[in-house]
């Protein structure tokens, strides 16, 4: 499996697409394993995305596409606008807001990272706002929505790890609105150190925030639906994104009329292209994964850290490590498909709820899509807003810590992430 890791390494290191990396090192331990029939690599590559939990990540990701077309992401920004106008680097603040509000409709950290530069970083960059401080931000916030339900990790991890997604979307809201009041507390130091003035000195009237609530509520209430649904049995995950396409489709023609036949095609084309490309992903990682289970790493893993501790907060910190470390190379959906079956022995044989370490996971391994040397999202946060990734790490250092610091508050406090699923579907 060594030969296998270097190879995956060597073709990313190069220039492979992900994909391609993983589809390819799996084959290598096909072709150097002989007692292995080369007839399983085609089974494990169409087998893994015949999965009827897997059919949510397709539906979602339509999903989202259809919400962003009808102008609820428009709707949302105002809302975000309307809350934020009175503090200090308000436009800075409004994308904190927008990523929490945000996490139910587009459930991609990378997508919400590059639509908010797009569409705050011109704005910013004309209020005075340095573009490496509005690419760390953009960036940064936009790691919310790997736990704001519905995020696609968790989707990708409860399938991989065989863990209630329900549970795993109700446990994503404390911590989703815990690391926006911390980054928004990030935002307005930074802000005050860099004299990024209010919009308004004023809060907002009550009218104000009613009606911008108004316009934004079909979108505050899909994560809610989802959850209840799920809870009570309306609709499995796979089904919940069935009804989310609906949903949006509903609300784009009916609610809004912003959903025309033009604009739909062009949506149906942008999702059949992510579709495609997260969908290739999936199903090459099965004959990878075969090869990690085949050749006993889990269990040798397994073995040997518990072998070096069993103390559940010191197995955290090496877990942790080892995905921040995973999180900088490799982009979040091959990080969760290739070591969550990994991870879930270990932490389960020390006492570690599955649901717990999920969203301690997905938000660590999130948290690398912003860090150098690979991070998908820090060169296209700084691509878009024109500043060097260089200097949007400088700018990004508070927010780094402020990340981490949530990060050990889930460690420490496992109610933080268990109290809404105890709480909905029961211990």
């Amino acid at each position: 499996m060594l030969l296998v890791l270097l190879v995956f390494l060597f073709l990313l290191i190069f220039g492979m697409p992900v994909a391609f990396a993983i589809g390819i090192s799996g084959l290598v331990f096909f072709l150097t394993t002989p007692d292995v029939p080369i007839s399983i690599a085609v089974q494990r590559t169409l087998t893994t995305s015949q999965s009827f939990t897997m059919l949510a990540i397709p539906l979602f990701i339509f999903a989202g596409h259809l919400m962003n077309s009808t102008g609820i992401t428009k709707r949302l920004i105002k809302l975000a606008n309307v809350l934020t106008g009175h503090m200090y680097g308000n436009l800075a603040q409004v994308s904190v807001v927008l990523s929490t509000l945000m996490g139910g409709v587009s459930g991609s950290a990378v997508a919400d990272a590059a639509m908010q530069s797009r569409v705050l970083g011109p704005q910013m960059i004309k209020r005075g706002y340095k573009p490496a401080y509005g690419a760390a931000v953009n960036g940064i916030t936009s790691l919310i929505t790997a736990t704001i339900p519905p995020s696609m990790g968790l989707i990708i991890y409860g399938s991989v790890g065989e863990v209630s997604i329900g549970r795993l979307f109700a446990g994503g809201i404390v911590p989703g609105i815990l690391m926006m009041v911390v980054l928004m507390a990030t935002v307005s130091y930074t802000s005050r150190r860099n004299n990024y003035l209010p919009e308004r000195t004023t809060y907002p009237s009550i009218k104000e925030v009613l009606v911008a609530f108004k316009d934004g509520i079909w979108a505050l209430l899909f994560p809610i639906i989802l959850i209840v649904g799920i809870r009570f049995g309306i609709f499995t995950p796979s089904e919940s994104g069935a009804f989310a396409v609906m949903y949006a489709i509903f609300i784009g023609a009916i609610v809004y009329k912003d959903l025309s036949w033009e604009k739909f095609w062009k949506t149906v084309h942008d999702s059949a292209m992510d579709i495609g490309a997260i969908m290739l992903i999936v199903s090459l990682s099965g004959i990878f994964g075969y090869g990690i289970v085949y050749d006993g790493v889990t269990q040798s893993l397994s073995s040997l850290v518990t072998g070096v501790t069993d103390n559940p907060y010191f197995l955290f910190a090496l877990i942790i490590l080892s995905l921040i470390i995973a999180g900088m190379f490799v982009e979040t959906t091959v990080v969760t498909l290739l070591l969550t079956p990994i991870f879930i022995p270990i932490i389960t044989s020390a006492g570690i709820d599955p649901v717990h370490f999920g969203l301690v996971m997905m938000t660590v391994t999130t948290f690398g899509i912003m860090t150098p040397p690979l991070g998908v999202s820090l060169y296209a946060t700084s691509q878009i807003m024109g500043a060097s990734p260089e200097d949007t790490v400088k700018e990004a250092i508070p927010f780094y810590l402020a990340v981490m610091a949530v990060v050990l508050i889930m460690v420490f406090f496992p109610d933080v992430v268990l109290f809404i699923p105890d709480l909905v579907f029961g211990k």
